[in-house]
């Protein structure tokens, strides 16, 4: 990492110590060894009025922050909501660990299930998503997959609800987005510490799956943001850092945490979509970067 230009992020604002009571639940035993939290935060996405919304997963909420770095919690229910991308202007799209495809209505805090089953069999645990141009919807099904079991899938739901399985083999698929065109698509394999590439074939399935990038440490790639240059942005917990990735997946830049370690997702905002907003999950921290590329812009379908 040393030969990559880095820096720091700065602290854009912290979750309200009203909203912090150390507990242990079933999410911590499962993925934090039995040890107590007050939080962790994920899923960042901005609405059109600039304001940013966040996950806590283990405690089944949703916040929203404003400009500012004032936090409301917009609701509290029996979940563990994980990332979000809005369909339109008032609806949120959750892939939920425990509960599978959920939809928020932001104005009345509805929480309600959008796709909880397939053919009657729960998903493993699902994390991530993206809609593309045409609203088709992607979601990566990670539950406890890994190296030792690697059985992760890859999904695309269609406007029509029909339901495809695009990767069934991937140990601990994560973050999920295409390519400005819409050419292929990259997958953060967090416990295969790399991020994968394949290209999307004019039927819609994918081709030539290859490994993209390569990381290292205790914990790997996360959530995925892209600008309009095609450099991807890699969140990666486990080194606390943030790769800047060119299209040949030369790192370009390094964006280090201040404190923490689990820099778990990205999402890009602010005037012009030019400053990422990071996720730090172990301090229930939102970290930002000011960017000399602006953030494509995400597709809603509706």
């Amino acid at each position: 990492m040393s030969t990559v230009p880095a820096r720091d992020l700065e602290v854009f604002t912290r979750l309200p110590d009203k909203f912090r009571k150390l507990q242990r639940n079933s999410w911590c035993d499962a993925n934090k060894g039995g040890q107590e939290a007050d939080s962790f935060l994920e899923g960042p996405v901005f609405d059109s009025q600039g304001n940013l919304y966040v996950t806590d997963i283990p405690f089944g909420r949703i916040f929203r922050i404003d400009a500012k770095g004032e936090w409301t919690l917009v609701v509290q229910y029996d979940g563990e909501p994980n990332g979000m991308k809005f369909r339109n202007d008032h609806e949120l799209v959750i892939t939920d660990y425990k509960n599978g495809l959920m939809v928020l209505d932001v104005r009345t805090a509805e929480v309600r299930p959008l796709l909880a089953r397939r053919n009657t069999e729960r998903f493993k645990g699902l994390n991530d998503l993206f809609f593309d141009a045409g609203g088709a919807l992607y979601f990566t099904d990670q539950g406890q997959t890994g190296l030792h079991d690697p059985t992760g899938r890859v999904y695309r739901l269609s406007p029509a609800g029909h339901l495809d399985t695009l990767l069934a083999n991937v140990p601990s698929p994560n973050g999920v987005l295409l390519s400005n065109d819409g050419k292929a698509l990259y997958v953060g394999v967090t416990r295969g510490n790399c991020v994968w590439r394949g290209p999307l074939m004019d039927d819609g399935t994918v081709s030539k799956v290859g490994q993209f990038f390569t990381s290292y440490g205790p914990s790997g790639p996360d959530g995925l943001a892209m600008d309009e240059q095609v450099r991807l942005i890699v969140a990666n917990p486990g080194l606390g850092v943030a790769w800047v990735l060119d299209a040949k997946a030369h790192p370009v830049e390094l964006l280090r945490s201040p404190l923490g370690a689990s820099l778990t997702n990205v999402a890009f905002g602010g005037p012009a979509r030019r400053t990422a907003y990071f996720t730090e999950s172990s301090t229930g921290t939102v970290l930002r970067a000011e960017m000399t590329v602006a953030g494509t812009k995400l597709h809603r379908p509706s």
